[in-house]
């Protein structure tokens, strides 16, 4: 097919539209002007021109995932990044004595704070932080709890763990569940889905768990991706014979083995389904306000949550 608006040269042959006088046979796949090697540019099916190529760009949408989220260019960085912080307060707690770190007491959580030593029979009418003081010369250290203040540990319990199985087990599903349901959601929509688990597993501990009780491991957040993850195969029709399955051996050791958290397990699954249900059932009309406004109420919610269960402890 002949442009004529493409300038020839005088024996009849094509000549590139950017640059007289160079002779071509190659044309633009869009607008099939005749362009030379330095204006081709690779194209799913032959080349195209600079020109083309601009305009292509400008109307191309950024990558949206199914829910509103950004396409993440590589799913798997996010997932990466939180297994390394775990395994780096892992590290940090081994090189500082393993099961006598302190560090494991200022991150685990504590609904009260405990004295970590001194005679704890004297002075009855001192609370207990004055009275771990007074006893400081008897080695009593005082080290808070949520209700002392320590917030903190409702998010740092889960980087916290001790056993080498523990982090294991935990790391190993967040590996296989994290970068899928980056993929689906974005990675913004999945650092919320992982923290706001997480918040709601300690916001559990918090109103159920023993006063002194410390609880730590990222069992909350990996509950809430086991949740996210059967509400997302739920929605697209998928099969959760897998899921279930997994589910079902998780809560066998919830409860068959002692020492594990069911209070922590159980927050961060319920919300994992909340948070998720909220992301993707979300309609598609001012989605992303919505998914924001649902995330942010939720976060009212355990804090307001918090908050009633420090005023019932002080």
């Amino acid at each position: 097919m002949s442009d004529p608006t493409a300038p020839d040269s005088a024996a009849g042959v094509p000549t590139c539209y950017r640059h007289a006088g160079r002779e071509t046979w190659i044309r633009c796949q869009r607008c099939e002007r005749p362009i030379c090697p330095d204006c081709m540019t690779d194209a799913s099916v032959g080349f195209q021109c600079p020109s083309c190529v601009s305009e292509g760009a400008k109307q191309t949408r950024s990558g949206r995932t199914a829910y509103g989220g950004l396409r993440s260019d590589n799913p798997a960085l996010t997932t990466i990044a939180l297994i390394g912080a775990n395994v780096a307060v892992w590290v940090a707690i081994v090189v500082t004595g393993w099961h006598s770190s302190e560090l494991i007491r200022r991150l685990a959580l504590t609904p009260l704070g405990i004295c970590s030593a001194g005679k704890e029979s004297y002075y009855p009418n001192l609370t207990s932080e004055q009275l771990c003081l007074a006893n400081a010369g008897a080695g009593g250290t005082w080290l808070p709890g949520v209700a002392d203040g320590a917030y903190w540990q409702l998010i740092t319990s889960a980087f916290t763990h001790v056993d080498v199985w523990h982090i294991g087990f935990n790391m190993l599903a967040l590996w296989v569940l994290g970068p899928q349901l980056e993929a689906v959601l974005g990675r913004g929509r999945f650092l919320a889905l992982y923290f706001l688990s997480a918040l709601a597993g300690s916001t559990v501990v918090y109103w159920l768990g023993g006063e002194s009780q410390l609880t730590l491991g990222a069992s909350g957040a990996i509950y809430g991706l086991f949740g996210a993850y059967a509400v997302i195969v739920h929605k697209v029709g998928g099969n959760l014979g897998s899921i279930g399955a997994l589910l079902a051996v998780n809560l066998f050791i919830t409860f068959a083995i002692p020492n594990i958290s069911w209070q922590g397990h159980l927050g961060g699954f319920l919300g994992g389904l909340a948070i998720s249900a909220l992301l993707v059932y979300a309609p598609r009309a001012r989605r992303t306000t919505i998914q924001v406004l649902g995330l942010a109420g939720l976060t009212v919610v355990l804090v307001l949550l918090i908050v009633l269960r420090t005023f019932a402890l002080v």
